[in-house]
Formats: C-alpha cells, structure tokens, sequence
C-alpha cells in the first residue's frame, strides 16, 4: 500500500495537532529552489492565536526531528491559520464563517452568488443575500449539493453588530 508524504505526514502530525485542542487543515511539501517548505495550516472553532501556533510548531518541530518523514536534507517549517479568503470545503469551515460574507460558485452552470452565512445545517445554509442599488436583502436556502466552491470575502466597510444594535 503506497501513500503519499503527505498522507504519511497527515498520519504523524495530525494526532499531535488534535491533542492541542486544534484541527490539521491542510499539509503541503513545496520545493523552493533547492529548499523545501512544509507547510501545516491548523484551525478552530474559536481560532488560533499566536501563542497556539507557537507551541503546536515546536511540538511538531520535535515530533518530525525524532522521524524520517521529511526524509534527509534540510526543510523549512511553517505553520500558519487559514488566510481571510479562506476556501470552504468540510461542514466545520461552514460553521466557522457564519455571519461572514462568502462567494459561492454554483453546480451546473448555477453562476455565481454572493451572501452571508446566517445558519447552517447538515443539508444546507440559510442565506443573506445583500440587496442591490437600495433594495432589501432577501433570505435564500442553499443546499450542500448546489454549492461547487464556496470563499470567505473579506469585508472593509462592514459595521460591527454592537455598532447596528446602538
């Protein structure tokens, strides 16, 4: 049975990740010119902070100094959170980006629409959709099944919700 270095990396670290109260994300081994560059994206429900990404590194650090899984030579490790636009792809990546404006690539030729995730479910989201040129902002259902890419957008101008309640 032959797996990836990133499977077998995924099998190592993942654990370890877990037992700090974070979610393994993403792996990824890139060569930059003659150096490679592992790459460990960790999340949580509440996010993590700096003093979390710290001491994940250096367990992992340690962890991949005892094995071979980055077989010889030199590699440089980064770890890191998802970035602002992340991409949604697992049920929990929905959950976190509630009240957040996403992208949503739609199947079959459904085009493209751009709303706020105000619930979700195991089938689906209910959505905001922001009014055009002054009109209201509707409410749509969008299943699982409709959705081909979904990404956080990143908002500039958007009030706080303690700014619109006062």
């Amino acid at each position: 049975m032959s797996t990836t270095q990133s499977e077998r990396l995924r099998e190592l670290l993942e654990p370890l990740v877990t037992s700090q109260g974070l979610d393994l994300e993403e792996i990824a081994v890139d060569s930059v010119g003659r150096k490679r560059v592992l790459r460990v994206v960790v999340d949580s429900d509440t996010g993590a902070d700096l003093d979390q990404i710290a001491d994940v590194s250096r367990a992992l650090s340690a962890k991949l100094d005892e094995s071979d899984a980055m077989g010889a030579g030199e590699y440089t490790l980064e770890v890191g959170t998802p970035g602002a636009e992340r991409l949604l792809k697992e049920h929990r990546h929905y959950v976190r980006a509630v009240d957040r404006l996403v992208k949503f690539q739609l199947t079959e030729g459904g085009g493209e629409l751009v709303a706020r995730i105000l619930k979700v479910d195991d089938e689906g989201l209910d959505l905001e959709v922001p009014g055009v040129k002054g009109r209201k902002a509707t409410a749509r259902r969008l299943a699982f099944s409709d959705v081909d890419r979904a990404r956080v957008q990143v908002e500039f101008s958007r009030k706080d919700k303690n700014e619109e309640e006062a």
